[in-house]
């Protein structure tokens, strides 16, 4: 594994932690969900072998610290998180990005508010359900996890969370689970520590996020709306889906599900260079 280089970044209202690897080209991932930095082990030294790779934890997550803990998190203010971060390390060079989940939606704020700064963007599973011909089932779905965090705790909202990204019909219970990486189930303690703010802050504050679709039609030359090839029917893939038929590009499917950067690194990154190279 390649020590990567850390450091720390003063933004609006936060202090953000960096690390960052490997020579060449700047590819900044933006991480998701409750992982932080650290989702991004499994592939970022094989990325590092052609790119500069950076990535941090999104404010309030993991190292990255909030100076007001119980503020509200919005998606523009995660993207300039983003764009404070290309201008320390590209200055006046577009880099390329990768988001996922919330981070591609953070990502798409990016891409909108400041092309001139990235040259391509893959955005793996962007959850922008108010896209969808549904939303008003999805708004109803995130006010009900919001009630049952508040009222029951963070595990009966996680379940109640988790069983709405489900496909139609699926079963809730769980399924058998791919083995991870060491390092992967290493992680899981940090994770758990930041499910709450996820579930509190980020959940709603994202999800209820609606893009700009007419901008990013005319930016579509850079975008590659991507979803995992095990996500079909699921509900993070499908705003993918919508957008990229929408945009009139193509969808690329890279290995796994929502989460395959952890349990497929080797094909997920492979095919994360190809997307960038094309």
């Amino acid at each position: 594994m390649i020590a990567p280089t850390t450091g720390s970044l003063r933004v609006n209202g936060a202090t953000l932690h960096h690390a960052v690897r490997g020579q060449g080209p700047l590819l900044l991932l933006i991480p998701g969900g409750a992982g932080g930095a650290a989702s991004f082990d499994g592939i970022a030294d094989d990325l590092a072998a052609e790119y500069t790779v950076a990535t941090y934890d999104p404010r309030g997550m993991s190292r990255s610290t909030l100076d007001d803990p119980q503020a509200q998190q919005r998606v523009a203010e995660h993207a300039d998180d983003a764009f404070r971060m290309l201008e320390l390390l590209s200055p006046g060079e577009p880099a390329r990005v990768f988001g996922a989940s919330s981070g591609a939606i953070a990502a798409l704020h990016l891409l909108a508010a400041h092309p001139e700064r990235v040259e391509r963007l893959v955005a793996h599973e962007p959850p922008v359900v108010e896209v969808l011909p549904d939303a008003s089932e999805h708004r109803a779905l995130i006010a009900r996890v919001q009630e049952a965090f508040r009222t029951q705790g963070l595990m009966p909202a996680m379940a109640m969370f988790a069983a709405g990204l489900k496909k139609d019909g699926a079963t809730t219970e769980p399924k058998a689970e791919i083995k991870l990486p060491p390092q992967a189930a290493a992680r899981a303690e940090q994770t758990m520590a930041n499910l709450p703010y996820f579930i509190g802050r980020i959940v709603p504050g994202f999800m209820s996020y609606t893009p700009d679709i007419h901008r990013l039609e005319a930016l579509s030359d850079r975008l590659v709306l991507a979803c995992g090839q095990d996500s079909r029917g699921e509900l993070p893939y499908r705003p993918a889906a919508f957008l990229a038929e929408r945009l009139g590009t193509e969808l690329l499917h890279l290995p796994g599900g929502h989460t395959g950067m952890t349990t497929h690194p080797a094909e997920f990154g492979e095919m994360l260079r190809k997307a960038f190279r094309a």
